[in-house]
């Protein structure tokens, strides 16, 4: 591990507002503020949202500036990420702002049912191949279920026309009740706000390169059966852009909005 690494990781150690709790003590003990992030955590009751594979924590912090009567916790299993929103909360000294190391699989030992009013999903990798990590899959819906509360907001941000189109077949199909839904995201002017107002680092190289960023929120019942869409779809040549060149980011002409 570099040595910039390690001092991320030294530096998080000293903030208050991080959380790593090992595996094993995980699996004997369970989480000892699970349940009680409101009031040991934040020292309030007001709603708290989560960020899904946080990355460096921007949509948290961002977030968490423009929402003070609101908690955001971002949760990456990557710690040297989300140094820079770690510090930067740290720096404000924003009080509505945590973060958790962890995978997103074990969401439900650190969180309690209904203590999550909504959630967020960044720009995740859209799993073309493997329908079983798709964060907006309906396996993952059962996961969030367990821990939002009966109704609660899913919000997804991402430049992938695949994972776009599959996550609004997937809620076609359950008839789950969106709010909003957006093929290009910045050319709506209705959805104006803290929606476009945060821009990820990524998100602005990949806006520059033309990508146009789709938005869809709705949300999810506590109860009911939940379908795959069992409909083909195209795959797109996304590519992360922090893994090298992205070669036609999206279909030509967006032929899937």
């Amino acid at each position: 591990m570099g040595k910039n690494k390690l001092k991320k990781f030294a530096d998080m150690k000293q903030i208050g507002f991080v959380y790593e709790y090992p595996f094993a003590r995980l699996e004997q003990e369970g989480f000892p503020l699970r349940g009680h992030w409101g009031e040991e955590v934040f020292g309030n009751s007001n709603p708290i949202t989560l960020e899904l594979g946080c990355g460096k924590g921007e949509y948290t912090v961002g977030l968490a500036r423009r929402f003070p009567d609101r908690n955001f916790i971002g949760i990456d299993i990557k710690g040297a990420r989300m140094w820079s929103g770690a510090t930067e909360a740290q720096r404000e000294g924003l009080k509505n702002v945590a973060f958790l190391r962890t995978s997103i699989e074990l969401l439900d030992r650190f969180f309690a049912p209904d203590e999550v009013d909504s959630i967020w999903i960044t720009f995740p990798d859209p799993q073309m191949k493997k329908v079983r990590k798709r964060l907006t899959s309906t396996r993952f819906m059962e996961l969030y279920r367990k821990v939002l509360r009966p109704g609660g907001m899913i919000n997804l941000k991402t430049d992938s026309p695949f994972l776009y189109t599959y996550t609004r077949e997937m809620v076609a199909l359950n008839r789950l009740p969106v709010d909003g839904d957006s093929s290009d995201l910045y050319a709506e002017t209705q959805l104006q706000g803290p929606l476009t107002e945060i821009r990820t680092h990524y998100e602005r190289q990949w806006l520059s390169r033309g990508l146009t960023i789709k938005y869809i929120s709705f949300r999810l019942p506590a109860e009911g059966a939940l379908a795959e869409p069992e409909t083909e779809i195209e795959h797109d040549t996304y590519r992360s852009y922090s893994r090298g060149y992205i070669e036609c980011p999206q279909l030509l002409n967006d032929n899937k909005k």
